[in-house]
């Protein structure tokens, strides 16, 4: 599945959510886990369907802003399967 096609209703399943309160979140929760993975990257969003693994990424990522809505000042890295993934695509590593 391209990043393009991934839909709310894709997110929520992902996460085992079955209800509609939190709709706009999770609409935001989209946007901004594209952004994300395209700052990330280097990447622009329409190359991003270029590289379908990304995709898996983009699920995991959104999975883990809704499940974590809080800072954690604990540590500051992403977790090990979204940094080996967006990794892989990332054009703008020093």
């Amino acid at each position: 599945m391209k990043i393009s096609e991934v839909t709310i209703s894709d997110l929520k399943g992902y996460a085992n959510c079955y209800h509609d309160m939190d709709d706009n979140l999770w609409t935001a929760i989209l946007m901004g886990a594209k952004q994300f993975v395209v700052n990330y990257t280097g990447l622009v969003l329409a190359d991003l369907d270029d590289h379908e693994d990304l995709t898996i990424a983009l699920y995991v990522l959104a999975n883990e802003m809704y499940d974590n809505r809080m800072v954690h000042v604990e540590s500051n890295k992403i977790g090990f399967v979204i940094e080996q993934l967006l990794n892989a695509h990332s054009t703008n590593l020093l």
